[in-house]
């Protein structure tokens, strides 16, 4: 279990997640994807006193609703078809234990009525089964979904989230995270670098560290985390600072092309290339105030870009660029970029 991040809000939500794990009460942990939900999880049983028992996880996502029942409380044999031995559910798997239940707002409202049950008395019942099991979980849920809206909405018990909510722990996304890029970015990149064998951790040059820093990572940790591994394991110098990141693993010029859409309706083929074909965005140059340096920063960029790209190798970043060998050298000389390339 490893946590890494100084910013204020990151901290203070493992600070909560350790002040509560003592206590065998219910808590939700709230956040976007790739925020880090399971590592608090996981944080909160291994600091309780039942960090000796079992931890058990079940995305209720990952299941069709017609199992997700079966899943948590357990049937009988020939309780349904393809039921063919008893099996325990995820409750008396994880008696004395903590279940901790991912994807929590996508639970039918039926496994909610029954999950609602099992919190309250302390007992579930195996599909197929009269006789009730005593259990003693420890309950953890995670969402990405606003769940009072959904309560107020119908769509989510407004009664069971009263009973899973004695604390709310809500991870803060990592644009909201001040200066834990960098310092998650050394991290991933230093392991990825010893897991490739490299001598020495080279670190990202300044464009990259730019980029990084300005990207507004939606996948959060979990993309940040691809995205360094990614661009380290492809850079094969470890002498030179990673200069070429791609964000994008899908991006290429060669990837499958979305289906042809039926031709649309007489009437609706306006909206329709609206669509399809939205106009492009309008770049705003307001706040250029010197033409002959904005166009200088702005070619130097891309130098800087294709360098890094082409690993610093001015031949076949010359060509990339549609320019001779010596123009890209004048370019470079005139920008200070003569000590960041190969001939």
């Amino acid at each position: 279990m490893q946590f890494v991040g100084q910013s204020g809000a990151f901290l203070d939500a493992v600070e909560r997640a350790s002040r509560a794990a003592a206590l065998s009460r219910p808590v939700l942990v709230i956040g976007e994807r790739g925020t880090g939900k399971e590592l608090i999880a996981d944080r909160l049983h291994q600091l309780s006193r039942r960090w000796a028992e079992p931890m058990v996880t079940l995305n209720c996502a990952a299941l069709p609703e017609t199992l997700i029942e079966a899943e948590l409380f357990g049937h009988e044999q020939g309780a349904f078809t393809g039921a063919t031995r008893a099996r325990a559910g995820r409750f008396e798997e994880a008696d004395k234990g903590t279940l901790f239940l991912d994807e929590l707002a996508t639970l039918s409202m039926g496994a909610q009525e029954r999950l609602l049950r099992a919190i309250e008395y302390g007992e579930v019942t195996r599909i197929g089964s009269s006789r009730a099991i005593n259990v003693d979980v420890r309950i953890v849920a995670a969402t990405n979904e606003d769940l009072p809206r959904l309560a107020d909405e119908g769509r989510f018990r407004a009664d069971l989230l009263d009973r899973l909510s004695f604390e709310v722990i809500t991870l803060p996304p990592l644009r909201a995270r001040e200066g834990d890029v960098p310092v998650l970015t050394e991290y991933f990149g230093r392991r990825m670098a010893t897991e490739l064998g490299w001598e020495a951790w080279p670190g990202f040059d300044e464009v990259a560290w730019k980029g990084l820093n300005e990207y507004s990572w939606p996948g959060n940790v979990r993309e940040l985390r691809n995205v360094v591994e990614r661009a380290v394991y492809r850079w094969d110098d470890w002498t030179r600072p990673v200069a070429h990141i791609v964000y994008d693993p899908f991006d290429s010029p060669w990837k499958p092309e979305a289906a042809p859409h039926r031709a649309p309706a007489e009437g609706q083929a306006a909206a329709a290339a609206a669509t399809v074909h939205p106009p492009a965005a309008q770049t705003t140059h307001d706040h250029v105030s010197d033409l002959r340096s904005a166009v200088d920063a702005h070619e130097k960029a891309i130098i800087e870009h294709h360098l890094g790209k082409h690993r610093y190798n001015q031949r076949q970043t010359a060509k990339a660029l549609g320019l001779t060998y010596d123009q890209l050298r004048h370019c470079m000389k005139k920008h200070g970029l003569m000590d960041k390339a190969a001939g």
